[in-house]
């Protein structure tokens, strides 16, 4: 079992900036991926940006140049630094940890980009 608990939405004006934490029960070391994904009212939950344990990253086209994700293995944490936000990207967020054949979710924590 990996428990994942997220951490820093919030409400941000457009163009503001959060950064996301998802700090993993277990050694980071020993997960083949760890990754944000959101959903929006009405919408299908979406993969936001992935990093695997050997450091490779993916983003949704969507967020690339805005958004990094990194890991701290020390702390077991993986972060989603989100620049320039936008409306559009408001949606609860959701930190995914993939070990072997098991997927594991955090709890999801709100962002709102709004004026």
């Amino acid at each position: 079992q990996v428990q994942l608990v997220e951490s820093g939405g919030g409400l941000v004006q457009p163009g503001g900036s959060l950064r996301l934490s998802c700090v993993a029960s277990a050694s980071i070391f020993s997960i083949n991926a760890m990754g944000w994904y959101r959903q929006a009212p009405g919408k299908q939950r979406e993969l936001v940006a992935q990093i695997t344990s050997g450091g490779s990253t993916n983003y949704a086209d969507s967020v690339k140049g805005r958004f990094t994700i990194s890991s701290d293995t020390a702390k077991s944490t993986v972060y989603l630094q989100m620049n320039s936000l936008k409306p559009e990207d408001t949606a609860v967020y959701y930190c995914k940890a993939t070990r072997g054949w098991h997927s594991y979710w955090g709890q999801g924590t709100q962002v709102t980009v709004s004026s």
